[in-house]
């Protein structure tokens, strides 16, 4: 007999919990269960068809009788149980045709609506908002769409020169804001509300859990900190006055783009995610969420005529503290900026050590 390599065990006093991930299934072991299998562990060969814990922990597929052969994965066990422990979600029933879906799909609606709706925001900010100007597509209606994206490109050198106010509001409220020009689908449910919400990149359910925190260094018309944007009032709070550790820092060491005038935090409200989705596989859809948020956010630079960058290297304590979001379920994924500059892909600094290798200097 073998031990399943798709398993791992929690301490939950009383009781160890050993969980498959790979059939979502969990057990709670007694005490003489936890000994029985930590002697398995270190010695497979001790297995004995007379024992009944033993044929328990074969038909909890704890033991295997062929061994399984793991995929070749070069990262770390965490990832290899993130991936595999996301897939095949748990399904009662899988819907034959639209017409078996559809019901289902509305009963799951309006037993999600049915309970409290997760607030607009986890934490209270300051009543005085700064309300931002009226998006104008005026200066967008001539680009086009194939030449941004030909156009886009992630850029490591930026000047001291500011952005504007203006392109700030234009940013975000393309990126996050809820678009006045889109009207409401109908929703098969009485809460529209709580689902009515658009924006213009796709978001998983209709639930918007991305967030959006600006960094603010040099910005004509707005004072530098940290702001949390209200996409539902187009307006801004004043988090916190712009640290003193430079934003490099808080960006895994990455300090060429320190010049940077502005950026944005995006965050993701798991309380969201779990208010309609109760498995784990939608921790997958923050992170896809997040790249649709960054991906619009990039376009729109581009389309202004900016330079951007983008990293999804943050130091995570210490983003979440600048943000306000300790112990929360609300947490940063990704960072995306953009400003003036030459458009380099590599800083300066990094091109000079590369000109000297090549030179043999």
């Amino acid at each position: 007999m073998y031990i399943n390599p798709n398993l791992f065990i929690l301490a939950r006093p009383p009781h160890q919990v050993v969980w498959n991930y790979e059939r979502h299934t969990q057990f709670e072991l007694e005490l003489n269960y936890s000994s029985r299998l930590a002697q398995l562990i270190s010695d497979p060969s001790q297995f004995d068809t007379d024992n009944p814990i033993d044929i328990d922990f074969v038909n909890a597929d704890i033991l295997v009788v062929a061994p399984k052969e793991p995929i070749e994965w070069k990262w770390d066990e965490l990832s290899r149980i993130f991936h595999i422990g996301t897939k095949n979600i748990p399904c009662e029933r899988v819907p034959q045709d639209v017409n078996e879906w559809a019901p289902l799909y509305l009963q799951h609606c309006n037993d999600v609506l049915s309970s409290p709706t997760p607030p607009a925001r986890l934490k209270t900010y300051p009543v005085e908002r700064i309300a931002l100007a009226p998006c104008s597509l005026v200066d967008l209606q001539d680009v086009s769409l194939a030449q941004t994206l030909v156009s886009r490109s992630t850029s490591r050198a930026f000047s001291e020169h500011a952005i504007s106010i203006g392109q700030v509001s234009t940013l975000l409220y393309l990126t996050l804001g809820y678009l006045d020009e889109r009207s409401c689908v109908h929703m098969p449910t009485n809460h529209r509300d709580a689902l009515s919400a658009r924006r213009s990149s796709p978001s998983g359910g209709g639930l918007n859990a991305c967030e959006g925190y600006l960094y603010v260094r040099n910005v004509t018309g707005l004072e530098a900190g940290v702001y949390a944007y209200h996409p539902d009032e187009h307006a801004l709070s004043l988090v916190r006055p712009l640290p003193d550790t430079r934003l490099g820092q808080l960006l895994c060491g990455q300090h060429f783009i320190n010049p940077l005038p502005f950026g944005l935090f995006i965050t993701s409200r798991f309380d969201k995610l779990w208010w309609k989705y109760e498995h784990s596989r939608a921790y997958r859809m923050a992170f896809v969420e997040t790249g649709h948020v960054s991906q619009a956010f990039l376009m729109v630079a581009t389309a202004l005529g900016l330079n951007t960058w983008l990293t999804g290297a943050l130091a995570d304590r210490q983003v979440e503290c600048l943000l306000g979001l300790e112990d929360t379920p609300e947490q940063p994924l990704f960072f995306v900026g953009c400003g003036h500059g030459d458009g380099q892909v590599h800083c300066n600094e990094l091109m000079a050590l590369v000109n000297r290798q090549d030179s043999g200097t």
